[in-house]
């Protein structure tokens, strides 16, 4: 009885020990990486994401690979340029492995030695520009050291998809003196920007103001144009109307007195006074002496004495039409029609 006890006893804990190596040994690789295995210190396999099972004492995992792409920021680093200036640089790689197998058996600490590959590289390219091409140029740095790099690693592995130059820093007095530089181009760029805009403000108001004059000058000119024809169309039509008169008197048969009557009255306003001769037909003075009208009519037989000044002018007669909210072109308008008119009276 003790010895089949014992034995039971024995075949349960062989169980267990066989059921905790196999629990051990079952791999779970997680989506994203690789398990580099080898067996018996020889590479075996690369196992991918999924559930794997490992011979225990046989087979081991080397490595774990991650195959995401992998952001790698460095620390800064001293390089000096081709003018001799010494700049702080620092640079982000980007990479990612696309072979594990040589990620893990071509080279020992594959991201030291990428970093070391970055530092010198990056040395080399500053190394042969000036501190202004330096500063910006950093797209042309970012390529340069994209293709050595991608082309230098890709025995490793690895695949550089991208470099950028995260921050350069030059020394405090060529801050300083780059400061400096900078005020002066903005003051410089400022100056040109107001004389530019004193500028267009001028030729923008000599502009407003030779436009306004030629405004004028062709209102001024439509404005003596439009009381030309006014005048012109007022005499036209005065003489117009004179001519009608004369015409119906024609047609009207009209005899030899009172033609002889019109004579004496058109003498009459012409002896007013002011006149120091005057010519008088024959017939018309011997009607004149006829009718006792001849010292009447010429003043000759008194002592009034000849009158030299200026005869008065009709004053213009006001437009009824005219109120306080006829606009200057109207008003204008109106006077030079009742200045037309009281000339045409003066003329009579």
């Amino acid at each position: 009885m003790f010895r089949t006890g014992s034995f039971v006893g024995l075949v349960i804990l062989l169980v267990l020990i066989l059921l905790l190596l196999l629990v051990r040994n079952i791999c779970i690789v997680p989506q994203g990486y690789v398990f580099i295995v080898e067996r018996l210190g020889k590479y075996r396999a690369t196992w991918k994401a999924g559930l794997h099972i490992k011979i225990p004492f046989i087979e081991r995992i080397v490595k774990k690979v991650s195959m995401k792409e992998q952001v790698l920021d460095f620390p800064p680093q001293s390089v000096i340029t081709k003018d001799n200036v010494t700049l702080s640089l620092d640079s982000v790689v980007f990479m990612k492995v696309f072979e594990p197998t040589l990620f893990t058996y071509a080279v020992e600490q594959p991201i030291s030695g990428l970093q070391n590959l970055s530092a010198t590289t990056l040395r080399n390219i500053i190394g042969s520009m000036e501190l202004d091409q330096t500063l910006t140029s950093r797209d042309e740095i970012n390529r340069k050291m994209e293709a050595i790099l991608d082309e230098a690693t890709d025995q490793w592995g690895i695949k550089v998809t991208r470099v950028e130059i995260k921050n350069i820093k030059p020394p405090a007095e060529i801050e300083e003196v780059m400061t400096k530089q900078m005020r002066a181009e903005r003051e410089r760029r400022q100056t040109v920007l107001e004389a530019q805009a004193h500028q267009e403000a001028v030729v923008s108001r000599a502009e407003g103001d030779k436009q306004a004059k030629i405004l004028a000058a062709e209102a001024e000119r439509d404005a003596q144009i439009a009381m030309a024809e006014g005048r012109a169309r007022s005499l036209r039509m005065v003489y117009e109307a004179e001519a009608q008169g004369l015409r119906a008197l024609k047609e009207a048969g009209i005899d030899e007195t009172v033609l002889k009557l019109k004579g004496l009255e058109a003498l009459k306003s012409v002896a007013d006074g002011r006149a120091t001769k005057i010519f008088m037909p024959t017939e018309l003075s011997s009607v004149v002496s006829s009718l006792g009208l001849l010292s009447e009519s010429t003043g000759l037989g008194d002592a009034t004495p000849v009158d030299h000044s200026a005869k008065p002018k009709t004053k213009p007669a006001e437009d009824p039409c005219i109120s306080e909210e006829t606009s200057a072109e109207g008003r204008l308008a109106a006077d030079v029609t009742s200045s037309i008119i009281a000339d045409l009276e003066d003329r009579r």
